[in-house]
């Protein structure tokens, strides 16, 4: 920044734009970002399940700082804003130089460059062009392609390689930039929800956090849903049937599972949950006369469904609970698992209804007054899928922010900016010619000293054969 500027904003622009200020602030967010995956979320985090993790005074805690939906707290998008504007800064205070030392490479070094440099060899030579020819053939045979550059009254050859990598580190800043971008704008404009639902359920309303439903442009169907198991009888893996449905027509189907979500809209479906309603789909039963005056029938039933047994007789399914507990006189829903379940039958017969309980409750059944007998064979139960649901307009930012950063650190960590200047210098005292051969390399520098002496052999090898092809050819002309 210029120095016209007074003290205070010189100190925090030096601030803003240090390396170190911005190391400090992007560990903070690692370790906020940590902390998003070691506490559970809202609402991909089921609310029993975080109650149960937490006693209530922790989760207020929590919630209160905002640990529960990290990336959409405020101080989350404040960190990420700061980070952002670090590493403009940093970029907008050593661009310039980056920039000129990549858009005008140093081609001719003088007197005091040559001596500096660290790695440098000189080489006898019988003439100037001879030898710049013999440099030249041996860059190619390295993968250097040198040019030739006038100046200061002679003839030098420079030659590099890899030099886009001297600007990789501001592809690296671009790509966090991208990335950081596009959490703000899921921070600010995104939203996750979740939507419960059963076999043949649509709806286009999801439940957010704060307990508001938001209304979709569409509708989601589930056509079915299920479980698969290990032989152990350990879930292996939940499965959704959905399906978009927008003005009375099947957008888009698609089974999904954990990790492989539909996307519709910028809108996100997860499988994230799958359980019991509680609800009996299908009950199915054997009825047997109870004079045994004929053979056992097997029924079909779904709650509230009546089934005829013989020309006088129905029954219907009146109740099924899962988990049934007995107090005060009546009989209660314990839990949504089908734990110890009950099942209400009534039986019509002669124009009287007989309460059937399968197991017999005392107190409320009449099972011996009904006029057939009933076992149950098999039960199926309604069973829901629960799906998390995001729009995250940002995502598009933060993919080709994670992209670009792999372009980025492949150019930082496997291209090498080497540079190669072939001199050729004269002895003013003794008139004799050498070639003077310096090199330099932004990173990896043992291994390009390695490669250098290499090189320096083979322009060596070269000049030689120039010399003894010149030395024939002068014989030829001389014995001519």
């Amino acid at each position: 920044m210029g120095s016209n500027l007074p003290k205070w904003a010189r100190k925090s622009w030096q601030t803003i734009s240090s390396t170190k200020t911005g190391v400090i602030l992007l560990i903070v967010v690692l370790i906020a970002s940590a902390a998003g995956t070691v506490v559970l979320q809202r609402p991909a985090t089921d609310p029993d399940e975080l109650e149960s993790a937490y006693s209530p005074q922790v989760l207020r805690f929590f919630d209160a700082l905002g640990l529960t939906d990290v990336y959409h707290a405020w101080w989350f998008v404040l960190l990420l804003v700061l980070v952002s504007v670090c590493i403009v800064a940093a970029s907008i205070e050593r661009f310039p130089n980056s920039w000129r030392y990549y858009a005008r490479p140093y081609k001719s070094p003088d007197d005091s460059f040559r001596k500096a440099l660290p790695v440098q060899t000189k080489i006898s030579i019988p003439n100037e062009e001879d030898a710049l020819d013999a440099a030249e053939h041996a860059c190619h045979e390295f993968g250097y392609y040198p040019e030739r550059v006038v100046g200061h009254g002679r003839t030098s050859l420079f030659a590099e390689r890899n030099r886009v990598s001297e600007m990789a580190v501001y592809i690296v800043h671009a790509s966090l930039l991208l990335i950081f971008l596009g959490g703000i704008i899921d921070a600010l404009n995104g939203w996750r929800g979740s939507v419960s639902l059963t076999a043949g359920e649509q709806t286009n309303q999801v439940a957010l956090r704060n307990g508001a439903s938001r209304p979709l442009p569409f509708a989601i169907r589930c056509d079915g849903t299920g479980q698969e198991n290990y032989p152990d009888g350990t879930p292996k893996r939940w499965w959704s049937n959905l399906a978009v449905v927008e003005d009375g027509k099947d957008l888009q189907r698609k089974e999904i599972a954990v990790n492989d979500p539909l996307v519709y809209g910028g809108v996100r479906f997860y499988q994230s949950s799958y359980g019991s309603t509680g609800k009996v789909d299908k009950l199915v039963l054997t009825a047997t006369p109870a004079e045994d005056k004929g053979s056992a029938t097997q029924i079909v039933l779904g709650l509230n469904e009546k089934v005829a047994l013989d020309a006088g007789a129905t029954v219907q399914l009146a109740e099924f609970i899962p988990d049934y507990v007995v107090g005060d006189g009546h009989v209660y829903t314990r839990s949504n698992k089908v734990e110890n379940p009950a099942v209400h039958l009534l039986v019509e017969s002669g124009g009287k209804t007989v309460n059937v309980w399968l197991p017999p409750i005392p107190g409320f059944e009449e099972n011996a007054r009904s006029p057939y007998r009933f076992e149950a064979q098999d039960l199926r139960m309604v069973h829901y899928t629960g799906l998390q649901v995001s729009h995250e307009p940002g995502q598009w930012a933060v993919w080709s922010g994670v992209i670009l950063m792999g372009i980025g650190l492949g150019l930082v960590f496997y291209l090498v900016h080497e540079r190669i200047w072939i001199v050729p210098v004269r002895d003013p005292r003794r008139g004799q010619w050498s070639l003077w051969v310096g090199g330099a390399a932004n990173k990896n520098r043992d291994v390009f000293e390695k490669r250098f002496q290499r090189l320096a052999g083979r322009i060596e090898f070269q000049v030689r054969a120039e010399e003894r092809s010149a030395q024939e050819r002068a014989a030829s002309l001389a014995g001519d």
